[in-house]
């Protein structure tokens, strides 16, 4: 499927869904259908008994703007014009709800949880620094590049596309790797040339008995200056360290600061080194960091803060994201991201910021208040509405409902309800 295409199937599907308030509407309509149909008999009968002229024509016309006035449209357009109004809304904003029940979950969020690379960072990390270790066997570093890329060009990780690239623009001539093995959460090995390569964290150095203690300070200063260090093994030795950056999103703070005036918590949950997350985070203004976690690990701290009662949203892009995504309570995915981060999530966000997420958020928040609404205002409307029709007035001012006025005011109540509704459309969500 093309974007666009993809695109309408997801609106079409929203649009067409039920957001779990209306299962309410539907159980008062389920009473107030024979509640109707009661008063409206007891209206025709009480009028043909009591009326002194045309009784049977005075009460026929009572029973019939009873039945009219009560119609409730109101109440049945109540969410669901809601729900088109506020999907179609969030397209234009960039943020893609793929059901109602998604959008009325994404208003009750107390925690968001946000993955680091591709979405509090841009997910293009560039290679700063390269340190050979003390006698290595490849002796210089651009021999150190050329082994670590070779090995990446296998890999799928945005970390090793920044190696590879880096590789590539100083003209280093990569050969193919021979069986390349990706560790999750950790880094890949395989052969190059005949001589085993290792390229990842320290779990991944320590896993084979790596001993990385003399480059542990330069790796510890880069972690300290938010970059992440990968160390590199050649033959079975130490080989070096690499240091990737990868800078945050110039909308990043700002979200994230709104993100926290709206009352939400905000935690950071990545794989990455622990002085890395925590230096990435001080500079986005996050207060809590879970750093070094394997993707079972973030399923694992999801279900861990359901547990405290709160309702979470998982925020990534990535595949190691999809099943943390799927596990939280709302998942987002960056439009940026990949295919099976989008198809886990309930919400996608084009534009591949933070500032969407918490638009995304707002929009539920007013969409739930405006479907209150509508439901509060069709339900007075009746209460106020069916005993008028039924002639509460009359004995006090000779007034009694025709019919026609009856239908005015049932057709008055629906139009109030939808442009309640529409009411989302011009609305600000900056």
């Amino acid at each position: 499927d093309s974007v666009l295409a993809q695109i309408v199937r997801l609106m079409r599907d929203a649009q067409g869904s039920r957001a779990p308030i209306q299962r309410l509407a539907d159980r008062i309509s389920g009473f107030f259908v024979p509640i109707v149909l009661s008063i409206a008999i007891v209206t025709f009968v009480v009028w043909f008994v009591a009326a002194e002229t045309a009784p049977a024509v005075r009460a026929f016309a009572a029973a019939v703007a009873v039945l009219i006035i009560a119609c409730p449209c109101a109440m049945g357009l109540a969410v669901p014009t809601a729900v088109m109004v506020s999907t179609g809304k969030g397209a234009e904003l960039g943020v893609l709800i793929k059901g109602g029940e998604a959008l009325q979950r994404a208003g009750d969020i107390s925690t968001v949880v946000l993955d680091k690379t591709g979405t509090v960072t841009e997910g293009r990390p560039t290679v700063t620094d390269v340190v050979t270790a003390p006698g290595m066997r490849t002796a210089t570093e651009e021999e150190l590049v050329r082994l670590v890329a070779s090995l990446e060009t296998s890999s799928e990780h945005p970390l090793a596309d920044a190696i590879v690239r880096y590789a590539k623009d100083r003209g280093a001539h990569l050969s193919t790797p021979e069986a390349f093995q990706s560790v999750s959460g950790r880094g890949a090995l395989g052969a190059i040339d005949g001589m085993a390569i290792l390229a990842g964290n320290e779990a991944l150095m320590a896993a084979y008995a790596i001993d990385v203690a003399p480059l542990r300070p330069h790796a510890e200063q880069f972690a300290a200056e938010g970059k992440t260090p990968v160390y590199a093994a050649a033959g079975g030795a130490l080989a070096g360290v690499l240091a990737v950056a990868d800078p945050i999103k110039d909308t990043s703070r700002d979200a994230i600061a709104r993100l926290r005036r709206m009352g939400l918590e905000v935690v950071m949950l990545t794989g990455d080194n622990r002085k890395t997350a925590e230096a990435i985070a001080r500079r986005a203004g996050i207060d809590r960091v879970v750093a070094e976690v394997l993707p079972d690990g973030k399923v694992a701290e999801i279900k861990r803060l359901q547990s405290d009662g709160k309702v979470v949203a998982m925020v990534g892009d990535g595949i190691n994201d999809a099943p943390a995504l799927a596990q939280a309570d709302i998942g987002m995915a960056m439009g940026t991201g990949t295919d099976i981060a989008a198809e886990a999530a309930d919400i996608v966000l084009m534009r591949g910021d933070l500032g969407s997420a918490a638009q995304a958020i707002e929009l539920s928040r007013r969409t739930m208040r405006t479907m209150k609404q509508n439901l509060f205002w069709a339900f007075i409307y009746n209460v106020i509405g069916i005993p008028i029709a039924a002639g509460a007035l009359y004995p006090s001012f000779g007034v009694q409902l025709s019919p026609i006025l009856a239908s005015a005011a049932m057709a008055f109540s629906s139009v109030s309800v939808v442009s309640n509704s529409l009411r989302l459309r011009n609305q600000r969500f900056s």
